[in-house]
């Protein structure tokens, strides 16, 4: 097993980056994939209060300071995915190793995802150093795009592919922009919508992703749409409307499904 990284980055904290990185984990795992999800947010880490793993001695810090082996400080979580958890007080460590610390670990998952820093700075660009590939996540108003464009700008300085943006916290009013203009700017397609929906903060509360807390709900289908075309498999919605409308409708397709096709192909 040889197993794919995936960074998730964005340049502009609250749009909802480390809730992104922990619901397309536990739908991974969900449909069979062994998934693993590192902190690489140093200063500020919070992936672990998403799924109640808190106040570990063996963190990611330790790895990169090389007092443990990368190993040593994974713990499985309850949501289905192991993770690897930062310190809330955190070391001073070297973020640059990253790399050369996690890249052992590729041969025990399918899927390793990194939830970075939101500031453009060395922890940021650990993430892009250690990442096979990007997700860029935004949400649909001007001064997030900025920031968006400043993260694809960066990660293509680094060279580092991005498999498409996470468009979040979706409202579908007037006064925000459209799905067209947000891949006009950032030129990178649009592979997940997700609705502004009550129910993560209410499974944020509780420690578990909103795939496995409300799985019915719209936005944990579209994670685990996304979290298939990821590993270039196709996600097949149970739910009885989904089938109604898919024969009422002749399943037609939406810019983002198309999108999610095209990058499914490519991974075949």
């Amino acid at each position: 097993m040889s197993g794919k990284i995936i960074g998730v980055i964005s340049i502009k904290g609250g749009v909802g980056k480390t809730t992104v990185v922990s619901n397309i984990a536990a739908a991974m795992a969900k449909q069979g994939r062994k998934v693993l999800a590192i902190d690489a947010n140093f200063s500020a880490p919070n992936l672990g209060l998403h799924v109640g793993i808190v106040n570990k001695d063996k963190t990611v810090h330790e790895v990169i300071a090389g007092k443990i082996d990368a190993s040593e400080a994974v713990y499985k979580s309850e949501a289905g995915f192991d993770i690897m958890p930062a310190r809330l007080l955190p070391i001073k460590i070297d973020p640059l190793r990253l790399k050369r610390k996690i890249s052992p670990l590729k041969n025990s998952y399918d899927f390793i995802l990194i939830d970075s820093s939101p500031n453009l700075n060395e922890e940021m660009a650990a993430t892009m150093a250690a990442s096979d590939e990007l997700i860029v996540v935004s949400s649909p108003d001007f001064p997030t795009l900025s920031c968006t464009m400043r993260a694809v700008k960066a990660a293509r300085e680094k060279k580092v592919p991005i498999a498409g943006l996470v468009l979040n916290r979706v409202r579908n009013k007037k006064y925000e922009l459209t799905l067209e203009e947000i891949e006009s700017a950032a030129e990178v397609p649009i592979i997940g919508l997700m609705p502004e929906e009550e129910k993560v903060l209410e499974s944020v509360s509780e420690t578990k992703p909103v795939v496995l807390h409300a799985p019915g709900k719209d936005i944990s289908v579209e994670y685990g749409k996304l979290a298939a075309a990821l590993a270039g498999q196709k996600y097949k919605d149970k739910r009885l409307w989904s089938s109604v409308k898919s024969f009422l409708f002749n399943d037609s397709f939406t810019k983002v499904d198309i999108n999610r096709t095209m990058m499914k192909e490519n991974k075949k």
